[in-house]
């Protein structure tokens, strides 16, 4: 069969599956997702409060995995309570650039009265479908990376180049206490990186087709606050700011072009706060926006027009950014670099059609490209409807076995790749 991945070039959890499951007996390689699952049971909280750091829990799943791999795991603490876990396989060549398989190790609040089954409990249903926060963002991808090194390791196997998986807390309330702090850390310096692969998506339900992230990352995730005052006139006149941003997406779409969610600005208002009783009008209102700006935009010239429609709104209206991320660099997706051809020659080698996307999101691969360092977002995922962060998010097993076999496949490439410029 062909197989389609989408290649995302931008972008903006783990619990441990490892431990009781209230179905049937997964397949051996299923048992590490399900313990993944259960472990969020431990390490969360099951309300909307989710935990976002590396629970302890958490950190003894993955001392597990590493003492079953017979590889070494290093904890870094990158802020107070936020610790990155980094599993290593030393390669035949440490001093060549490493490969980084990278996976983040929380998840979004879970609403217990909208989900068939516990969400933490890796259900699995008559259709083979794993029900589980995570299950699709991103424990199934921990997992895969997990299961296809344990899978090369049994065969004897290793490579020139060295690997390392990283595990990464913070990703999902934007990685300031993860990843973007971790790249500025010594010892995110030793790892001596020369390519990442982070998460991707997953295609819907209906196409014969991986969602795979390869490349940059989607813009970023930039939620714009705005401070309303005086918010009976003010707060209409802000969400008239909302209405302009939709329009202008909606007018690019209108378009004979081909776009993807991807190619153009996305707003949502997500939060709204201010008052303190029915009957007084509350001096201050703040309403957030989550902004999705994809990296062909002028980021100078985008904040100008808020700044404009803030003034047009009234005197009174100002705005902050709750996030800001100015960088737009892409990671190259040209046949001439070394990095891409291993990754879309291996893919064709499977019969796996590619296609470039932008990513829609903001994953922790940004603060990787930030650091001028290439990183391809890929989660193999097909025939699977788009539930992340969604309730009863879920993965059927036979998608998840079959990404294994897509990392087995993709870390020898990777791992494999000849001496470049500069490091022989």
């Amino acid at each position: 069969k062909s197989f389609k991945f989408y290649v995302c070039i931008f972008s903006p959890e783990i619990r441990c599956f490892y431990v009781i499951v209230k179905n049937k007996m997964y397949h051996p390689y299923l048992k590490p997702m399900a313990g993944c699952i259960n472990c969020l049971d431990c390490c969360y909280n099951k309300s909307a409060s989710v935990n976002h750091s590396l629970s302890d829990a958490a950190v003894r799943f993955l001392e597990r995995i590493a003492e079953e791999l017979a590889l070494p795991m290093k904890k870094v603490e990158v802020c107070p309570g936020r610790v990155v876990a980094i599993i290593t396989w030393v390669g035949s060549r440490p001093e060549l650039k490493s490969v980084v398989l990278n996976s983040h190790t929380d998840v979004v609040p879970v609403y217990e009265e909208h989900w068939k089954h516990d969400p933490f409990a890796a259900v699995k249903d008559e259709h083979g479908n794993i029900y589980g926060r995570g299950s699709q963002d991103m424990k199934c991808v921990t997992i895969q990376y997990i299961e296809a090194i344990r899978r090369l390791k049994a065969a004897g196997k290793r490579f020139s180049r060295t690997i390392h998986l990283t595990f990464v807390p913070d990703e999902e309330v934007g990685g300031h206490k993860g990843m973007e702090t971790f790249v500025k850390h010594p010892e995110f310096q030793k790892l001596n990186i020369g390519f990442a692969l982070d998460e991707g998506k997953q295609t819907g339900r209906f196409t014969a087709s991986y969602k795979l992230l390869p490349g940059v990352q989607r813009e970023r995730e930039t939620p714009v606050s705005f401070i309303l005052n005086l918010c009976s006139e003010h707060l209409v006149k802000g969400d008239l700011l909302n209405v302009k941003l939709h329009l202008c997406v909606i007018s690019r779409l209108n378009t004979n072009e081909c776009f993807t969610l991807g190619d153009v600005t996305t707003v949502n208002m997500t939060m709204v706060k201010g008052g303190v009783a029915y009957n007084v009008i509350p001096a201050e209102m703040d309403v957030s926006f989550d902004l999705r700006i994809p990296p062909t935009v002028n980021l100078q010239e985008f904040e100008e027009k808020i700044k404009a429609w803030c003034k047009e709104a009234g005197e009174d209206v100002t705005y902050d950014f709750a996030q800001k991320h100015m960088d737009q660099n892409f990671t190259s997706t040209e046949e001439s670099d070394p990095w891409w051809h291993a990754f879309s020659s291996t893919c064709k080698a499977m019969n796996v059609t590619l296609q470039k996307e932008i990513f829609p999101a903001a994953t922790d691969s940004r603060f990787i490209r930030e650091e001028g360092l290439p990183a391809i977002g890929f989660s193999p995922m097909n025939l699977t409807p788009i539930l992340l962060h969604d309730h009863n998010e879920y993965l059927n097993e036979q998608v998840f076995l079959r990404g294994i076999q897509v990392y087995e496949r993709l870390v020898p490439a990777l791992a494999s790749v000849p001496p470049l410029s500069g490091e022989e």
